[in-house]
């Protein structure tokens, strides 16, 4: 039922990314189980288009070249030009900005123009990174063919103009640390308003069918990471902590998936993608100089991707490729030089943020089932907690606790005194957890959905209607998280006044954010 749950203190809200040392034991009903993984439910590489095209590009295909490249507003811009002769391809939006402490930002966007804009992810970066982090750039340095700008103390970042190339490399020895584009394998499917003679741009997966009106829209890019034997990151997989090769001499397996999926009978050592996307990557290794040398990438990019590490190539053994593909999206491309692990994870959070510090009884011994039947039930498992001397911080109730599976509810039956129940371990120091999903259960009689309804802040589907989902509840549907006017709003439910029968001592489980649908197409 989803994955490693994390904690909300009533009434602020915080979403943390999963919690030290929690123990979470689910006595699931078998009728709910399935057998064994089940692969024909899930898409392979071959059954995903993005996916297949990408793969099938030859190593220095792009045909990519800038034109024009200046300085504007402190940034290098320029457009990107593409060999395509198929008419389906114009000019695209380049710019390069730079950081302070050693974080360099690569944008590619399709120029502004009367057709449709293409997503751009909100609301995860710092929102004053540009105006506290941003280096105005003073001059650029010509180098060739190439312009050559300044990264951090003892880092530079050379533009290649044809073909396009982004190098970056210490100043001093001309060393490489990262680069985009070096094996040519950068493509920008852009959006489309109509069809070539014979041409389809329906996807289908079993019984769903994606109509795609803009047509393909993929990105495929590759990133190298010099003077490194080892990457890591991407999360979510069941794989080892140093990302093995997916293509090279001898090696054919599937790419890693980020792709947000409730699989609780996921296969060991596999490149399938599990509850969470994080398309950030962090490489490790040895200078030629025999100095510790680290660096990282992150893709701004909330589509599907998929991403090969290739093998490393003997002649260049301190080299990993990488090959990044993506559904959707744009290129909003940060690159961090290091040069230690820490320096990189630094860099990473100068953009993103820091996590919240968890709370000291959230790293200790948390009890959770599914599911403790009533208030008797909790009492008595408390109770033989104290009586064999085993020490626990947190009781967990899941979905069984509210009223007919509805949020923010508690079956009256079954729990007639939520409070006092948790007054009763709070006597005691211990706090209690009560579960929250994103999907809403369709009931007309259910405050929260006909709020919810009739404020329009569910997700729509392609007419426009409010998606309508099978999850726990039955027929649900989803907010849309990208509205802040519907985060404060959600954000409201939580408090003490709002979620009847709360006190002080109540946490907060947020369960699902994959988010799960039962009924879509995986």
């Amino acid at each position: 039922m989803g994955k490693t749950p994390s904690l909300s203190p009533l009434p602020s809200l915080w979403l943390g990314l999963g919690i030290p040392l929690l123990l979470c034991f689910f006595a699931l009903d078998p009728s709910v189980l399935v057998s064994a993984w089940k692969k024909e439910e899930f898409r392979s590489c071959n059954q995903t288009p993005f996916c297949k095209r990408a793969r099938s590009l030859p190593t220095n295909s792009s045909a990519y070249h800038i034109l024009g490249l200046t300085l504007q507003d402190g940034d290098l811009t320029g457009q990107l030009l593409s060999g395509d002769d198929s008419g389906n391809s114009k000019p695209l939006a380049l710019r390069i900005s730079v950081y302070h402490d050693g974080i360099l930002r690569l944008k590619i966007d399709e120029t502004p123009s009367d057709r449709r804009k293409r997503f751009e992810v909100p609301d995860v970066l710092v929102e004053t990174l540009d105006q506290e982090k941003k280096l105005w750039l003073q001059k650029v340095d010509q180098e060739g063919d190439s312009s050559v700008v300044f990264v951090a103390s003892g880092y530079e970042a050379v533009i290649r103009h044809s073909p396009f190339e982004v190098f970056i490399r210490r100043a001093g020895d001309k060393e490489g640390v990262l680069s985009f584009n070096s094996i040519g394998l950068f493509d920008f499917e852009q959006l489309r308003s109509e069809k070539d003679e014979g041409e389809t741009w329906e996807e289908h997966f079993r019984s769903h069918t994606d109509s795609r009106p803009h047509g393909p829209q993929s990105i495929s890019l590759d990133v190298s990471f010099h003077g490194a034997k080892f990457v890591y990151g991407i999360p979510e997989h069941a794989t080892s902590l140093a990302l093995k090769p997916t293509r090279g001499p001898g090696i054919e397996s599937e790419p890693y998936r980020l792709f947000n999926l409730d699989v609780f009978e996921y296969l060991h050592e596999s490149p399938f993608g599990l509850y969470g996307s994080i398309p950030f990557m962090i490489s490790h290794g040895v200078s030629r100089s025999g100095n510790p040398n680290s660096a990282g990438f992150f893709w701004l990019n909330a589509a599907e991707m998929q991403i090969d590490v290739l093998a490393s190539d003997p002649a260049d053994a301190e080299t990993v490729n990488t090959h990044w593909m993506s559904e959707a999206g744009i290129v909003d491309a940060f690159f961090f030089v290091g040069p230690g692990p820490k320096d990189v994870v630094k860099q990473y959070m100068a953009t993103t943020g820091t996590p919240a510090m968890p709370q000291l009884f959230a790293t200790a011994y948390h009890q959770c089932r599914w599911n403790y039947r009533d208030e008797e039930d909790v009492a008595q498992v408390d109770a033989k907690f104290d009586e064999f001397d085993i020490p626990y911080d947190v009781l967990w109730l899941d979905i069984e606790h509210t009223q007919g599976k509805k949020y923010f509810t508690w079956d009256k039956v079954l729990f007639p005194d939520p409070e006092g129940m948790q007054k009763k371990l709070a006597a005691k120091g211990r706090k209690m957890v009560t579960i929250v999903d994103p999907h809403i259960k369709r009931d007309d009689s259910y405050k929260i959905h006909k709020e919810a309804s009739e404020k329009g802040y569910y997700v729509k589907d392609s007419s426009g209607s409010d998606f309508d989902g099978w999850c726990w509840p039955g027929s649900s549907s989803y907010l849309d998280m990208l509205s802040p006017e519907i985060r404060d709003w959600w954000a409201e439910k939580f408090s003490l006044s709002n979620y009847r029968g709360s006190t002080p001592s109540l946490y907060i489980w947020n369960d699902m954010n994959e988010p799960s649908v039962f009924n879509g197409p995986e």
